[in-house]
């Protein structure tokens, strides 16, 4: 393992104490709200992992569990927050999100999310990536230091989130235009018609037959796949939007998002799921295969803006209470 330079060191110590004041750290409130930078941590931290105890979120912080305690009091003395007593055993308090509690966490996504977005507007497409990844690398570098590992740092883990989150339209869009337009060379038309049958379908996530998921990195998300349970008749599930981003590939990704689909059509009966995609796609076709989708025909079309062999795929699930 290469020690870093001085001059190194130094740099980033320099634009470690930039960010600080850049983001707001260095006053009394943060993310244009009135709560103080560790309680906009802890409803963000709450939000994006679930119930938490106070020695999860002390741990996950690396904040004492006094500071935590009295903290978390505030947060639920001023309604943003919920404690409840766990069921298996009472000594164990769930920290969860209130409705207010969640309206602030929008708010807070909201700001950072432009405030984010408006900076590595400035820099060219390939740097950004760049800063995402350097910094998420540096950020669990100093994570793992802190807990006395001496491992090299690793990339932060995928997480998968079921539903409409704000912005998650313009994202999955945006990743199926760029994938698409490299592997198949669709453009606007290809485009505009996911973001309008996308628009169409999240205003339907609440009946119980459709579902959407979305896989985040650092908050970002790198990859999608959604079920649509009332397009295709009451027996069949229709798969659609199923996309990774490059950031997304080679950690297993499209199997967990394929997998947590086909589990959700079990769940709720359906006796096929029904996908179509395009020939030459075999990264695709070869994550289909292996969870048992049989393709059944192929046709010729242009509905997307170019002619392209379109491929019908379908796999037969077995009856709620059949093996």
């Amino acid at each position: 393992m290469a020690l870093p330079s001085a001059k190194q060191v130094d740099d980033l110590r320099a634009a470690s104490r930039l960010l600080v004041r850049e983001l707001g750290f260095m006053k009394p409130t943060l993310a244009a709200t009135p709560l103080p930078p560790s309680a906009v941590h802890t409803l963000v931290e709450i939000d994006l992992h679930g119930p938490m105890t106070v020695m999860q979120l002390g741990q996950l912080l690396g904040l004492e569990k006094s500071s935590v305690s009295r903290m978390v009091k505030k947060l639920v003395a001023c309604g943003e927050l919920a404690q409840t007593a766990s069921r298996e055993d009472a000594r164990i308090k769930w920290l969860t999100l209130t409705a207010r509690g969640r309206k602030t966490v929008q708010a807070i996504h909201g700001f950072a999310r432009n405030q984010v977005k408006q900076a590595l507007a400035t820099l060219p497409s390939a740097e950004q990536e760049r800063v995402v990844d350097g910094l998420s690398r540096y950020g669990q570098a100093l994570q793992e230091n802190r807990n006395g590992q001496t491992m090299p740092p690793k990339r932060l883990p995928i997480r998968i989130q079921p539903g409409y989150r704000p912005g998650i339209i313009g994202s999955i869009t945006e990743m199926h235009a760029r994938h698409y337009s490299n592997a198949v060379g669709f453009g606007r038309y290809f485009e505009a018609k996911v973001a309008a049958d996308l628009a169409e379908f999240t205003g339907r996530l609440g009946s119980k037959k459709n579902g959407l998921w979305v896989a985040y990195r650092c908050s970002q998300p790198v990859g999608a796949i959604a079920i649509d349970g009332e397009d295709m008749g009451p027996d069949t599930a229709h798969l659609r939007w199923f996309i990774l981003d490059e950031r997304g590939r080679g950690h297993g990704v499209g199997k967990r998002l394929l997998k947590t689909a086909v589990d959700f059509c079990k769940s709720a009966g359906f006796s096929s799921i029904t996908l179509w995609t395009f020939r030459g796609l075999d990264a695709a076709r070869h994550l289909y295969e292996q969870a048992g989708f049989e393709l059944m025909e192929e046709v010729k079309a242009a509905q997307w803006g170019k002619a392209v062999w379109e491929q019908r795929f379908v796999l037969k699930l077995p009856k709620k209470g059949h093996s």
